[in-house]
């Protein structure tokens, strides 16, 4: 199947705030079967991300997603929306805060249901696409199998909002906002062992930097030279919206109606989506009795984990696929 940019109109969507906002252009990929002759999995990209998950230069899960792969193309249809207002497709929103998680996760379901897809077998995503599929499945409680948020939650904690708070502080007032704010956030999405492990206090070749400061700033730099600043903004308010009890009385009040199968999967190392928070909610969803699964991968690599440990997470996902 080509995995050409396909995009769908959305007209007259009204946000959950309340706010009209007139048409959207929602953009995605299809991987793998033809759409209709196979079950459907949905791929839910992270911060930075996008719907270029499996290609050969810049598929960022294409280790997990592919022809023999544990989500093998041979077998489903993969569809990856891009996040409005990601850039990805030319597009950037300005009035991105009339946006939550939870109408990002309402544009994927409706631009699903208008092109005839009735159920899906899964829906994953790693970080805010774990959060957006949390989502969709308290929105449409019998519309998905399996739901797979790796590194995720189903809401934006305290920690989250007050680190993304900084974000928005530093992209609003830096002279260098988005290489300040990717160098920021890496502190992050590593562990102190991690960066130990990588760099052991060396130089560069010159003598003038820590490796450390090097590859903070070209990650920094490598972010600048392929993302806007408005959808790094964009994305960095989508992750502090995150909360399927907005609107209800309770968390369990959201998830009890939900028929799918919940699989968590948490990194026993994450600074950023801690896994007490998984372990809690697997608490709550065995008292509701609603099925579910937590899984940890064992890490010394932090929240990143999700784009590095393969193996364990091919080994995780492998029953369920």
């Amino acid at each position: 199947m080509s995995n050409l940019i396909i995009t769908h109109s959305i007209k007259n969507y009204e946000s959950f705030g309340g706010v009209s906002l007139g048409k959207l252009d929602i953009s995605y990929q299809l991987f793998g079967k033809e759409l209709h002759s196979a079950p459907v999995v949905l791929v839910n990209h992270a911060l930075t991300g996008n719907s270029d998950v499996i290609s050969e230069a810049k598929g960022w899960w294409k280790t997990i997603i592919g022809p023999g792969k544990v989500i093998d193309t041979d077998k489903y249809t993969v569809i990856a929306f891009n996040i409005p207002g990601n850039g990805y497709h030319g597009e950037l929103i300005e009035n991105y805060k009339d946006f939550t998680a939870k109408d990002i996760a309402q544009l994927f379901i409706l631009t699903l249901r208008s092109i005839g897809v009735q159920t899906l077998h899964a829906a994953i995503g790693g970080s805010l696409g774990g959060g957006i599929a949390w989502e969709m499945a308290a929105l449409e409680p019998e519309f998905i199998r399996y739901v797979i948020p790796v590194a995720a939650d189903w809401k934006s904690t305290d920690w989250i909002i007050g680190h993304n708070y900084i974000q928005e502080n530093i992209l609003d007032a830096s002279p260098n906002p988005m290489q300040t704010a990717r160098m920021m956030a890496m502190l992050f999405y590593r562990t102190p062992a991690s960066l130990e492990e990588k760099f052991r206090r060396t130089k560069t070749e010159d003598g003038r930097q820590f490796q450390i400061e090097s590859w903070l700033k070209h990650h920094g730099v490598k972010l600048e030279g392929r993302f806007d600043l408005l959808a790094y903004k964009m994305m960095n308010h989508l992750l502090t919206t995150v909360d399927i009890s907005k609107g209800k009385s309770s968390f369990e009040a959201a998830v009890k109606p939900i028929q799918s199968t919940i699989i968590q999967v948490a990194i026993d190392s994450d600074l950023f989506f801690v896994k007490e928070a998984n372990i809690e909610t697997k608490r709550v969803l065995d008292d509701l009795n609603i099925e579910n699964q937590y899984h940890e991968i064992c890490s010394i690599h932090g929240h990143d984990a999700f784009l590095i440990e393969f193996e364990q997470l091919t080994q995780i996902l492998k029953p369920l696929f």
